[in-house]
């Protein structure tokens, strides 16, 4: 579409919003995104110190897309995962689970990492780069909707700047607090955890291998996720530290020193002396899932749509296969010269991602629930169930497979090919 229509309009330019548009794009719709933040302001290291696991499956649909050459190098990859239950101390279980990355990989092919673990900076510098390319898409920022209307034949946009759009369809891509989600009526469950996310960076003196852990902690699950080694070639690791919410704002308010002793105490020893660098940031975790993806042409995309607790590390690549159903769905309605907003389109969206993302989200409810307390005979019901999932190996494959987005009914561009 021209001028000012457009085949689909984005609203929000984060993660989820910025890769839609991208893929969008690519596949040859005329695409819109809009943003009330400078874009730049994105890319900034103060920003967002968080990092994002990319899935096996999802690096394959930033190769298709151009965005993995830009990557790469800031990638570190997923080799191996243990997993653990520990104690007040930090010590983790001598019952514990083990993946592999070499157990998924059919016979004579070459093993491929579970994933990779980059920091969201480089992520949206990449994105930003490859949509600043991209000639079907249009970048509004910083600019705000104000105004929507959606009707049986197109939406109308109308922004704070006086601008005003056309679009057959708009994705709402604004993270879980979703203006348009609920200017829609569309109901969500949601609940808070009572748990804090303490996100951060640690330098420790022996390599990680490629080794991520998860150990179970009373108050949450304590993540260690390789990085890459740091420009002075110091050997890094990204931290997820989940709380009771109570505990982790006190243990935010303490000084260096005795934040550091705390946080060595749950890390352990097994990369030697280790120590929290730089900043700290700290996010409340809950759980927001949409009663429905679709209204009459709006769409929810990404944590809009379905926001998960960080315990399996797998809400931006549930997005993400999201994102390539859409896509796929999209650009197959147009190609057949209907309408890409239509109810019928969005439906078929709608019932292909459905169960995936019901079924993640019931999952990693459940694990935080089961493991997040201290309850003795649980902690050993936990810990025999490590143990034995980790002695048949066709379940630790399943598992594997499952944590590389290779199970269920893939999109093209999540197998790796454009739609």
């Amino acid at each position: 579409m021209d001028g000012d229509r457009f085949d689909l309009a984005i609203v929000g330019a984060g993660l989820s919003g910025s890769l839609l548009a991208l893929a969008a794009g690519e596949a040859g719709l005329g695409t819109v995104l809009i943003d009330r933040m400078p874009l730049k302001s994105f890319t900034d290291a103060g920003f967002d110190g968080r990092t994002t696991a990319i899935a096996y499956t999802s690096h394959r649909l930033f190769a298709a897309l151009g965005l993995w050459r830009d990557l790469a190098d800031q990638a570190e990859p997923i080799l191996d995962i243990r997993i653990s239950d520990a104690g007040h101390d930090g010590r983790p279980s001598p019952l514990f689970l083990h993946f592999d990355h070499r157990e998924a990989a059919p016979e004579g092919d070459e093993p491929q990492p579970m994933g990779w673990i980059v920091e969201n900076r480089f992520l949206r510098a990449a994105l930003l780069r490859r949509l600043a390319a991209c000639p079907q898409v249009e970048l509004i920022a910083p600019d705000e909707v104000i105004e929507t209307r959606r009707d049986a034949d197109r939406a109308d946009l109308t922004l704070k700047s006086g601008r005003r759009l056309a679009a057959r369809l708009v994705a709402s891509a604004e993270g879980r607090v979703g203006t348009m989600r609920e200017e829609a009526g569309i109901g969500a469950r949601a609940w808070s955890y009572d748990q804090i996310a303490i996100v951060l960076v640690a330098r420790h003196a022996r390599p990680h291998r490629g080794v991520a852990q998860e150990k179970f902690l009373p108050g949450g699950p304590f993540a260690i996720l390789p990085m890459r080694d740091g420009s002075t070639g110091e050997h890094r690791s990204s931290i997820v530290w989940t709380e009771r919410a109570d505990l982790a704002r006190r243990l935010l308010e303490l000084d260096a020193p005795r934040f550091q002793a705390e946080f060595a105490r749950r890390f352990g020893d097994h990369l030697g002396r280790v120590e929290s660098t730089g900043p700290r940031w700290w996010f409340p975790l809950g759980l927001v899932h949409a009663e429905r993806y679709i209204d009459t042409r709006l769409v929810l995309v990404g944590d809009a749509a379905h926001g998960l607790h960080p315990i399996a590390g797998q809400g931006y690549n549930l997005g993400v296969r999201d994102i390539a159903a859409l896509v796929e769905v999209l650009i197959d309605t147009k190609r057949l010269g209907l309408d890409v907003g239509a109810a019928d389109t969005l439906e078929r969206y709608a019932r292909w991602r459905r169960a995936d993302n019901f079924t993640m989200v019931a999952a990693t409810d459940l694990l935080n629930r089961l493991f997040s307390n201290d309850i003795k005979p649980v902690r050993l019901v936990r810990d025999l169930g490590l143990a034995a999932v980790n002695r048949v190996p066709p379940l630790r494959r399943f598992f594997v497979r499952h944590a590389m987005g290779l199970v269920g009914d893939l999109p093209k561009l999540i197998r790796g090919e454009r739609p």
